[in-house]
């Protein structure tokens, strides 16, 4: 019966536990027994917190059993991305020039997901400094895609993603700056949650691009995903009963989202359109110049401000890195600051425009990713096939990020391919809303 617990969704081990089925230390020492003996184990866990998450799960067991549940995620084991603050543990943000950094407190949102009774397996493997879409990290470890072994998880967050779909976790969670929460959530058939810049705490977050950095959870369900934003937000969850979709209208993102699609990534496309127009949705396209005006800042304003965050601690020790990540976070130097605030500026602008153009619609929609999860020893065997792939990757993420959208991404039931969903910003509720009426169609 415990192994079945290992493939259960966060809010179904919730609603055991609450009905006094599931004991949370039983459910913890099952996963943490499971996440120690599993083949991947050490390519997805930089460590487990033992020690921490049975305290955690007998003080749930201990609520549960007088009737003072903190949530209906109390008792329920995640993993956190390692460049989440937990007090007197190793955090190093899957980057050598960080060893044995030992934070004094947790991450703000960690502090408020341990309130709401969720308990803290152990921190997850990530791409270095989370500069990269593709989770290849030589310097500590590459966690493999579940649909492919040979191949990458998909990055940053490639632990916490990696560790639900190989049910050593029941949900993870990672941060998204360029796309670090949809690529992996897309490309190991996960449901992954992009929050809006400012919508929840970064406070205790090692931090990438303050501009752009946030925070999201990778999981099963589209109910996980909403009682895991509401736990870290310190908020109720959305109601996700009664979402419809007939009436509902979306607009295909044909700019640049849908060039140079992967065959599967194209026919998985097609199909979530397909089944979104039979359940009564209404399907538009547009394009706009604006996208690929956005897309070009970014190479500005990421490296620009990655590498002012950074650069100190990087030049002090350059041979600690894998060569093709320090060369993004070195190409930030390339700018100067006149280049840096007029690109700023014009994102601002361009922001605005397109908030105005997709105002109208419910979401809009495009691929998770345009690529299928590329080959982990050809990345790093080839400069050129590393570059272009983690910049594929990122494309259609990044759109999200560029012009300070949620957006949530879905498995469509075809390996490795998400569809996504991008509202407006800090409308996180209705994109989940509209993630639990689009899921079981797809």
């Amino acid at each position: 019966m415990s192994q079945d617990w290992l493939k259960q969704s966060a809010c179904d081990l919730g609603r055991g536990i609450g009905a006094g089925e599931i004991d949370p230390v039983a459910l913890t020492e099952t996963y943490l027994d499971a996440a120690e003996a599993h083949e991947f184990g050490n390519r997805i866990y930089t460590r487990m917190t033992r020690e921490r998450a049975l305290a955690e799960a007998t003080a749930a067991a201990a609520r549960a059993k007088s009737g003072a549940r903190a949530s209906l995620l109390d008792g329920v084991p995640i993993s956190w991305k390692d460049l989440y603050d937990t007090a007197g543990i190793v955090t190093e943000a899957g980057s050598a020039l960080l060893k044995d950094r030992i934070p004094d407190t947790d991450a703000v949102v960690l502090q408020a997901a341990s309130s709401a009774g969720l308990v803290c397996l152990g921190k997850t493997h990530m791409s270095e400094l989370a500069f990269s879409g593709l989770g290849l990290n030589p310097v500590t470890e590459t966690s493999p895609c579940v649909n492919d072994h040979a191949a990458v998880a998909g990055g940053s967050s490639s632990g916490a993603a990696t560790s639900v779909a190989f049910n050593i976790a029941a949900a993870g969670i990672g941060s998204d700056t360029g796309g670090s929460v949809r690529i992996p959530a897309g490309w190991n058939d996960l449901v992954g949650l992009k929050t809006t810049s400012g919508d929840l705490s970064l406070k205790g977050v090692v931090p990438l691009c303050a501009e752009f950095d946030t925070v999201g959870p990778l999981c099963r369900t589209v109910e996980d995903a909403a009682h895991l934003y509401a736990a870290m937000k310190g908020d109720a969850p959305v109601d996700l009963e009664g979402s419809d979709l007939r009436g509902r209208h979306f607009v295909v993102c044909k700019s640049l989202a849908i060039d140079d699609l992967e065959e599967p990534q194209a026919r998985a496309f097609e199909q979530s359109l397909t089944a979104l127009q039979k359940a009564g949705a209404k399907i538009s396209e547009f394009q706009s110049p604006i996208i690929a005006e956005a897309l070009h800042l970014a190479g500005c304003l990421y490296t620009s401000e990655a590498y002012a965050q950074w650069h100190k601690v990087i030049e002090a020790n350059p041979e600690l890195m894998f060569h093709e990540i320090l060369a993004r976070f070195r190409a930030g130097g390339d700018y100067s600051a006149v280049e840096y605030v007029e690109s700023y500026k014009r994102m601002k602008q361009i922001q605005n425009e397109f908030s105005a153009l997709t105002a109208g619609y419910d979401g809009i929609l495009m691929p998770t990713s345009p690529l299928m999860p590329p080959n982990l020893a050809k990345l790093e065997q080839d400069g050129a096939y590393f570059i272009r792939a983690n910049l594929l990757a990122l494309r259609n993420t990044r759109i999200g990020n560029m012009m300070g959208s949620c957006a949530i991404t879905l498995p469509t039931g075809m390996p490795s391919c998400g569809l996504t969903v991008m509202g407006q910003p800090f409308e996180e509720r209705k994109i989940l809303r509209l993630g639990a009426a689009i899921a079981p169609i797809l």
